[in-house]
């Protein structure tokens, strides 16, 4: 059997399974293992597969076919241009987070016209990815990355240090604020906490109901209980005019702005920015100054 009919093979094995990416991740699975691109899998497709990468390759279609998400197989994924390594202890880091990374380097950028150095919060790191992007796409970032999971900041602090970012990133164990005690205030604080009702996380696909961390999904009844967390604690830990941006579900905006309102929480300037299917993302609230 040649690389081409092997390839060949995985692509019809996926896309009887409805995998709409069936030859992008044929490819990549058998670019992982012959540790190639995707340009050699064409240029050298006539050569034989032995029979151990055969092997290989069908033992990674099945955990794909059974739902593993790709980026779990292949070990990593990339962010804002950013290799990282994931595994079932974190969240794989979504594009749609790439927002709520674009504005905090916005406001960082504004804030460099003040300050030479800038303190930032990062509730509920996971694979560290909103930190790891700040401190290497913003050279005057001295990040602090908080998660309840120690494994997951195990993973976080292997992506600062292959990012080369190990130095500007301080990892805190514990329950969001309760980590960082003593630590503040901050010019800036990010999350991208726990969202989901519970009783939707059942109704999920396969790939995530069954694979990523129930815990970095799940966000109670409502969905909400973090984001009231986060929202009642952030301004004692915000630096006056500092910024607060939290992601939230596609359909929380309202919700969110309510409870803005509702607990008198001191922002100004609230509001949802939208990513780019419309669907509401980011919260952005300003503490007065």
């Amino acid at each position: 059997m040649t690389l081409r009919e092997l390839l060949t093979i995985g692509t019809n094995l996926l896309k009887e399974q409805g995998n709409e990416d069936a030859i992008t991740e044929s490819e990549q699975l058998l670019c992982h293992l012959l540790h190639k691109d995707r340009i050699y899998l064409y240029a050298y497709g006539r050569e034989p597969a032995d029979e151990m990468l055969c092997q290989s390759f069908f033992d990674l279609l099945r955990r794909r076919t059974g739902g593993t998400p790709l980026q779990y197989i292949l070990g990593g994924t990339v962010f804002m241009g950013i290799p990282l390594t994931v595994n079932e202890s974190v969240l794989i880091p979504r594009q749609d987070t790439e927002l709520l990374a674009e504005e905090a380097l916005k406001e960082l950028s504004r804030l460099t016209r003040f300050l030479k150095h800038h303190k930032v919060l990062d509730l509920c790191t996971g694979s560290g990815a909103l930190a790891i992007a700040l401190a290497k796409l913003d050279h005057n970032v001295r990040v602090t990355a908080t998660d309840l999971s120690s494994e997951a900041l195990e993973v976080a602090r292997k992506n600062a240090e292959a990012a080369g970012v190990a130095d500007a990133i301080r990892f805190c164990r514990g329950d969001l604020f309760e980590a960082v005690k003593g630590q503040g205030p901050f010019e800036l604080i990010l999350s991208n906490p726990p969202y989901i009702a519970s009783d939707v996380i059942d109704t999920l696909a396969v790939e995530i109901r069954d694979h990523e961390p129930r815990m970095a999904l799940d966000g109670g009844a409502d969905g909400l209980d973090l984001i009231r967390r986060i929202l009642k604690d952030a301004p004692d830990h915000l630096k006056p005019g500092g910024l607060l941006l939290m992601e939230i579900g596609y359909d929380q905006g309202p919700a969110v702005q309510a409870l803005v309102s509702a607990m008198g929480v001191p922002f100004v300037r609230s509001r949802i920015l939208r990513d780019l299917g419309g669907n509401d993302r980011v919260l952005k609230a300003r503490k007065p100054r």
